[in-house]
């Protein structure tokens, strides 16, 4: 008899919402950010993005659709901290406690640096694309009428001409830059330069580095300045040229006979979505930068996009490419970033003996 008082009492606690009798909890499975079920959210959640520099336009059309999607489905406010930054030193800020729960980088090395860090524990490459969200290529940007006549990379090292390209060890920017055109040049695209002459390649690269004379931070910041009239030529992404032309700027782009594919990666930093408790709201809108909504949005700002349907449905706006190459060319950043931006690369060689002339 006592027994069974009890359990009623128990049943009446629950029922009128008392204390005790032990706590009713919701499995983890189920539960969503903060430990609240999914569709259940309320009030707002802050959600921080640390990106590089040049999609910023991109993600201030892309956040809003996000924010309207999802409210729709949680009915929950998302806020936004956004940071734009060159890649590396994003990634950096990151690793040195910039508490992105969202990293949208330049290049694989650079999530890669966050996740060595052990701030990304999980396998970011099992996303669509692996982990790739964007794509882009590297072009050469000249002034209205081309007055320099630049053709192609063999026309950088033209005697007087000043080049602006951002600087390799806060951008992933230049990075690609100098892939591109350095990758060029082995793959025997440069005039005067056989196809896999190393010692002629690391020789073009410096007679172009000769010429670069502003290597700003990042590179929105180094087609910013561009645009001020610093410079006859920018090596740059071709979506800051189309996304430039669109603001109103009557400048040109030269696709090279041969570039390397730029690849955008994105990734969910772990240990700070998981300390913040924003871990389902960070993995929703990473996933939500493939919907097609967001891939259309990416093209509208000069992306290629990986997306098969958008790709084709822009496809009319950007021109082929003879030779496209891949970091593969170079055996993945693995290999590339020592070999060419190490301590000892091809490029840290190159610029040290460049700087000391000058």
């Amino acid at each position: 008899m006592i027994h069974k008082l009890g359990v009623l009492v128990c049943v009446l606690s629950l029922i009128l919402g008392l204390a005790g009798c032990g706590t009713v909890s919701v499995p983890a499975a189920s539960q969503g950010a903060n430990g609240s079920q999914p569709g259940a959210h309320s009030g707002t959640v802050k959600l921080i993005l640390g990106a590089y520099t040049t999609p910023r336009e991109a993600y201030a059309e892309i956040i809003p659709l996000f924010k309207q999607y999802w409210k729709s489905k949680t009915g929950q406010d998302v806020e936004f901290e956004e940071s734009y930054l060159g890649s590396g030193a994003q990634s950096r800020a990151i690793v040195e406690g910039f508490e992105a729960d969202v990293a949208a980088l330049s290049l694989e090395d650079d999530i890669s640096r966050i996740q060595k860090a052990g701030l990304i524990t999980q396998d970011w490459k099992s996303k669509p694309h692996k982990g790739i969200v964007t794509t882009s290529i590297v072009v050469l940007v000249v002034r209205k009428g081309n007055p320099k006549g630049i053709k192609d990379w063999k026309d950088l090292t033209q005697p007087g001409l000043s080049i602006l390209t951002p600087n390799a060890k806060t951008s992933g920017g230049a990075m690609w830059n100098i892939l591109a055109l350095y990758g060029a040049a082995r793959r025997g695209f440069v005039e005067g330069v056989s196809k896999d002459d190393e010692a002629a390649a690391s020789e073009f690269l410096k007679a172009v580095l000769k010429n670069v004379t502003v290597m700003d931070k990042g590179a929105r910041e180094s087609i910013t300045n561009y645009e001020k009239g610093v410079g006859d030529v920018a090596i740059t992404y071709e979506n800051e040229a189309l996304v430039g032309r669109q603001s109103g700027q009557d400048y040109e782009y030269i696709i090279p006979r041969s570039t390397i594919l730029i690849e955008n990666p994105v990734a969910v930093v772990d240990k700070y979505a998981d300390k913040h408790g924003t871990r389902q709201v960070a993995e929703a809108f990473v996933d939500f930068l493939w919907s097609q909504e967001a891939q259309r949005a990416f093209a509208r700002h000069g992306l290629r996009v990986v997306d098969e349907t958008v790709a084709k449905e822009t496809v009319g706006q950007y021109p082929a490419v003879q030779d496209l190459f891949t970091i593969e060319y170079f055996g993945g950043w693995g290999q590339a970033t020592p070999a060419i931006f190490g301590d000892n690369g091809i490029y840290t060689t190159a610029i040290e003996e460049v700087q000391k002339q000058k």
